[in-house]
Parts: structure tokens; sequence; C-alpha cells
């Protein structure tokens, strides 16, 4: 039977804490960065039905009138319009990147309990049942707007 011993230095020992301490950190790096999806995206809202499109607007405080659908194809390439839209999209936790070049279902929804303003609606754009774009706008020349759709906190958008 054979013994071995290792004799080490301090110099040697604090080399190799920080050898190991260094391939920790690149790999907690590494694994940060490329471990999960690039972006943290709400769950689904499942808009399939009037009725889950409804309890949705409503959920958020908002009163509705009439409704229009349409269909819509999203580019295939954005331009700068387009790249603002889905930064507003990108602020609710929508991504239209993810549907270049698809047609989407659009329902627009007259909003009527936005504080004395007649001409503002509510925009929900689904693919698949599920929604991955909303806005709400006044088209209007005089006062026209476009925000992400929040909550109706006393008439006022958030």
């Amino acid at each position: 039977m054979q013994v071995i011993t290792f004799k080490a230095k301090p110099k040697m020992i604090f080399g190799i804490i920080l050898a190991v301490t260094g391939v920790i950190v690149i790999l907690l790096t590494f694994v940060s960065n490329h471990g999960g999806a690039a972006e943290t995206a709400a769950a689904p809202i499942n808009c399939s039905t009037a009725a889950l499109r409804e309890d949705y607007l409503s959920s958020l405080g908002w009163k509705y009138g009439e409704v229009t659908q349409k269909e819509v194809t999203i580019p295939a390439t954005f331009n700068q319009v387009y790249q603002n839209y889905n930064e507003l999209q990108k602020e609710q936790g929508f991504n239209l990147e993810n549907y270049k070049g698809r047609t989407a279902a659009l329902y627009t929804y007259t909003i009527t309990n936005y504080n004395d303003n007649e001409n503002v609606i509510a925009n929900l754009l689904v693919s698949d049942g599920v929604l991955i774009g909303a806005d709400l706008c006044d088209p209007s020349a005089d006062s026209g707007f476009l925000v992400a759709l929040g909550k109706n906190d006393n008439g006022t958008t958030g």
C-alpha cells in the first residue's frame, strides 16, 4: 500500500481557492445570462372568447360599448412606428417581435368611462386566443394619444 502526501504552501492554497472562485463566477454569469428565457413574460391572458375579453377589460376598471373586429397582419419587418408601438407593448409584458408576419385578430372596444372623453378606444390584439398586445388611445386629430392599457383609477389610466 502506498501513501501519497501533498504538502501545500499558503500561496498554492490561495491560488487554488482563487481559481475555483473564478470558475464559479464564470459559471454563474453564464447560467444567469443563458440559463432561462431572455425576457420574463407575463402569464398568458386568455382572450379566446368575447366574454373573456370583456372580463379582462372589466377587471381593469374599463366600461365599454361597441366592439369591432378585424384581421391584421403584423409586419415581418418593423418600421419606426411599429418599433415604437412594440416598445409600448414590451412595457406591458408583450412582445410583437414573436409574431412578425403572423395574422392576429384586432378587437376594438369603445371605452365609455375615460374622463369626459368619448373618443377613447381600447385595442386588444389576439393570436390563437391569447392576448399579445393592447393599448388605449384617442384616435382623434385634436386630442389624440396612445398609451398602455392600464387600470382605470377613477377615470385615469395607469
